[in-house]
This record gives structure tokens, C-alpha cells and sequence, in this order.
């Protein structure tokens, strides 16, 4: 006999230190049941050979997960100098060896041309979709697909460690940017070519890898320990300005109702809604006006909504 599996209406972020060997989905799919969620999704993929800081959203968090998917990340990244991939990673084939003889300098003043804002062309080994496919499927089979290039922000790099062929850097990006790329460039513009051995995330927007939990301590606590571990759903979006609302007016937005908020009309664009109990109630966006709209909202029959602090 088959039992149907409990599913619960638990809502929060996980921040999880994924390990390497497995898909961002597989290791959403563990937590999914640990937890018996009803619903969940992660901000953003980190490929099977990575690994680290992969937030996880459950429940009413899911509607805030792209704020996230948007924020800047940083990654410590190695670098193998005089090898070239099919995957620009240590998955694919070799394409081509070439002596290295690179010095710290050298590196260095190669680093510098790929920060600011720079175009990149997604790889060919991407979760990115063509006519409904990943792009990944078109590359196993051996067909290319022509990809245009975007603007994306290099931040900062920082060159850690050279060791002969071997360089590792620490990156700080805008959304979008693909490392392997920036390896594979790095490697093209010092003219021994390059790829991406090892990947680690080590933050995605205000939160840090030191915060993350692994599955093991997942799969070693009982459901009440692990729900400790969720942070509030508002974790995702505190860099925005934060207001509160008396209860006529937070009874108006969770009717997704516009009106004018005359306490701030100093502010302009989105930011986060609180009730009169401090309790999150969604994402509102206002206007020079002062009007208020709704763009995401909390559910209103929540019994208790966390939030974070100020």
C-alpha cells in the first residue's frame, strides 16, 4: 500500500550549502520533502560540479524569489590557464593544451579589462532556452546556436592565489554573469586559453555562505529543528526601504487596493509593506504621487507572518 506523503504550508528561505555532484533541482527536491513542503523553488542554479550558497524559498516565499534571482553574487572560483573544455568546465572533453607561462602581473593586468560593464555571450552548455529547449540539449547534440551577447557588471576581481597553471580569483557580479565565460576569457585574452575547475557561491545578495546549512544537517534534525533554520520570507527583499501601515491601510492593500500613503510621500519605487503588529505584508511600488500600488502581496489568511529585522 502507497502512502500519500504529507504536505505542509511551511513558508520561509533556506539558505543551503549545496554540494558538488548534484543539480540545484535535486537538491531542492531533498529539502522539498524534508521539509514536506507544499511548494518551493531556489534563486538561481549553480551547475552539478559547484557548489555553496543556493537559497531555497518555500511557500509564500516563492513570490519573492526573483528579487533574489536579480541581486549581484559572488563566487571563489579556480581557474586551470592552458587548457580549453567543450563546456568551458572540468565536465566536457579536451579541446587544446598550451604551455602557460604567466606571472601575478601578468593575470592581473588581464583582470582589470573585465571589470565594469562588459559583454558576455552565454556558453552553449546553459540552462538558457532556444525555441522551448535548454540550450545544453542543443550542444550534446552537436548543434550550435547563435547567441547574442549582454551587458552584464563585473564588480570586483580579486586575483587569491596563482600556483604555475592554476589561479584562483573571488568575484563579486551582477545577475547573469556566467563564470565560466569570464574564465574562458581570461584565458583567451592571455592567449593559453582556460577553464573552470572548481565554483563556489559564496554570496547572493545580502546573504552569505557561513549562514548556509548543509542536507547532512538536514537530513540529521527533526522537522521542528529545521523549521528553526528557515529565515523569514522578507530576508529576501530587506535592502529595500521599509514602511508600516495602520490597519485601514494594510486591510486596503491586502484587497490589492490603491490608495494614497501621505506619510511617504518622500519615497518613490518599491518597497516593502509592514502592519501595524510588524508583520510583512508584500511589495508595494509608489508613485511621485504618493500613491500606493500592490505588486506582491502575502497571503491574508497566514495565521503568523514572520518577518525580519529592521
Amino acid at each position: 500500500m502507497q502512502f500519500k506523503r504529507i504536505k505542509r504550508a511551511v513558508n520561509g528561505v533556506l539558505l543551503l550549502n549545496k554540494p558538488v555532484g548534484i543539480t540545484s533541482n535535486a537538491a531542492l527536491q531533498i529539502a522539498k520533502r524534508l521539509f514536506q513542503a507544499e511548494k518551493a523553488g531556489h534563486t538561481g542554479t549553480l551547475d552539478p560540479f559547484a557548489n555553496g550558497l543556493l537559497p531555497l524559498c518555500l511557500g509564500e516565499a516563492t513570490k519573492f524569489a526573483q528579487y533574489l534571482l536579480d541581486a549581484d553574487k559572488v563566487y571563489r572560483a579556480v581557474i586551470q590557464l592552458g587548457v580549453t573544455t567543450t563546456t568551458g568546465d572540468p565536465e566536457g572533453e579536451v579541446l587544446d593544451t598550451r604551455p602557460v607561462n604567466v606571472t601575478r602581473t601578468d593575470l592581473n593586468a588581464v583582470i582589470a579589462r573585465f571589470i565594469g560593464t562588459i559583454e558576455q555571450t552565454p556558453p552553449m552548455y546553459s540552462a538558457l532556452k532556444h525555441q522551448g529547449k535548454p540550450l545544453y540539449e542543443y550542444a550534446r547534440a552537436g548543434i550550435e546556436i547563435e547567441r547574442k551577447s549582454r551587458s552584464i557588471h563585473i564588480h570586483a576581481i580579486e586575483l587569491c592565489a596563482l600556483d604555475g597553471s592554476q589561479a584562483t580569483i573571488n568575484v563579486r557580479c551582477s545577475a547573469g554573469t556566467y563564470i565560466r565565460t569570464l574564465a574562458e576569457d581570461i584565458g583567451k585574452a592571455l592567449g593559453c586559453g582556460a577553464h573552470l575547475t572548481e565554483l563556489a557561491r559564496t554570496a547572493s545578495g545580502g546573504f552569505h555562505l557561513d549562514q548556509a546549512v548543509s542536507l547532512a544537517t538536514l537530513e540529521n534534525t527533526d522537522i521542528t529543528a529545521r523549521d528553526q533554520l528557515l529565515l523569514p520570507v522578507d530576508g529576501l527583499v530587506t535592502y529595500l526601504p521599509r514602511i508600516e501601515l495602520n490597519d485601514t491601510e494594510s486591510a486596503a492593500l491586502l484587497k490589492g487596493q490603491r490608495q494614497i500613503l501621505s506619510a511617504y510621500m518622500q519615497l518613490t519605487g518599491l518597497v516593502r509593506a509592514y502592519d501595524s503588529q510588524h508583520r510583512f505584508l508584500g511589495l508595494v511600488e509608489l508613485q511621485p504621487d504618493g500613491l500606493a500600488i500592490a505588486r506582491r502581496l502575502m497571503a491574508s489568511n497566514l495565521p503568523c507572518v514572520q518577518n525580519s529585522a529592521q
